[in-house]
C-alpha cells in the first residue's frame, strides 16, 4: 500500500477542489482519495465568523470553565443543535458532543461538534461540510470524469480516543467503498471463529492518510491510498455510528 500526499495552495472560498487535486497527481484505477472535511468546508465558504455570534449564558458558563472564547462556545452549541446532538461533557480542552446528523445510523461522540479554530484566520471557526455525502459524491464524480478512472473518496476529520493523548483521524463519509467489513465467522490463528470483530476499513484508511496530511501548516488537505486492494462499489453514505446502548464506553458517560 502506498500513501501519497496531495499538496495544494492555502484553500479559500470558491476554489475548485477537484481541479486542484486532479492537476497535482496522475490518478490510477482503484485509488482512494482521503480528503479533510475542513478542506471541503473551506472551499464551500462554510467558515463561521465568530464576531457575528452573540453568546448565550450557557456559552458564557462554558467559556468560564474552559477559558475558550464565549463566541466559540456558542458556535459549538449552535452546531450541536444543527447536527441534532447534545453536549454530554467536557474539559478545559473541549466540549464533548454527541451528534446524530440527518441520515447517520447511530450517533458520534466528537469534540466541539466537529468545529475547529485551526487552519482558519483569527476570529473564525470551521466545521464539517453542510452536506458531507453530497460533497463526497460530487468530488468523486468530478475526479472520475476528469481522470477516466474509477476512484473512491473518504471524507475525514481529526479525532481523539478515550484515555489516550494525541489526535488521530476517522472517516465521516465513504463514497465508493464499504466502510466496514465484518470478520464474524472467520477463523483465527487457532481455528476459533470470530464472534464480534468488524474491521473499520474507512477509519483505518483515514488514519493512515492523516499520517502524511498532518494537522498543522503542511497544506496537505488530501492523500491518495494506492494499491490497498479493496474492491470499489457504489456505497456513498455516512460511515455508520453505533447506538449508545451498544457502545463499549456507555458506562463512562
Amino acid at each position: 500500500m502506498l500513501i501519497l500526499p496531495l499538496t495544494t495552495p492555502i484553500l479559500k472560498d470558491g476554489d475548485d477542489l477537484a481541479a486542484l487535486l486532479a492537476a497535482h497527481e496522475k490518478f490510477l484505477e482503484g485509488d482512494i482519495i482521503v480528503i479533510s472535511s475542513k478542506a471541503i468546508a473551506t472551499v464551500q465558504g462554510a467558515r463561521i465568523d465568530l464576531q457575528k455570534i452573540q453568546p448565550s449564558p450557557e456559552a458564557q458558563e462554558w467559556a468560564r470553565r474552559s477559558g475558550r472564547s464565549p463566541t466559540f462556545r456558542q458556535a459549538v452549541l449552535d452546531e450541536t443543535k444543527r447536527l441534532k446532538g447534545r453536549v454530554v461533557g467536557g474539559s478545559e480542552l473541549a466540549m464533548l458532543t454527541e451528534v446524530s446528523p440527518e441520515g447517520l445510523k447511530g450517533t458520534l461522540l466528537v469534540p466541539n461538534a466537529g468545529l475547529d479554530q485551526s487552519n482558519v484566520p483569527d476570529g473564525f471557526a470551521i466545521g464539517w461540510p453542510l452536506d458531507p455525502i453530497a460533497s463526497a459524491t460530487l468530488l468523486r464524480t468530478r475526479l472520475q470524469e476528469s481522470t477516466g478512472k474509477r476512484l473512491a473518496v473518504i471524507v475525514s476529520d481529526s479525532c481523539c480516543r478515550p484515555r489516550r493523548w494525541g489526535v488521530t483521524a476517522f472517516a465521516l463519509v465513504a463514497c465508493g467503498l464499504q466502510p466496514l467489513t465484518s470478520q464474524i465467522g472467520r477463523k483465527d490463528l487457532f481455528g476459533r471463529p470470530l464472534t464480534m470483530t468488524v474491521e473499520a476499513v474507512a477509519d483505518q484508511l483515514a488514519t493512515a492518510a492523516n499520517a502524511v496530511m498532518g494537522n498543522a501548516d503542511q497544506s496537505i488537505p488530501a492523500a491518495i491510498i494506492r494499491e490497498y486492494g479493496v474492491a470499489l462499489n457504489d456505497f456513498c453514505d455516512w460511515v455508520p455510528g453505533i447506538e449508545p446502548e451498544d457502545d463499549l464506553f456507555k458506562g463512562a458517560f
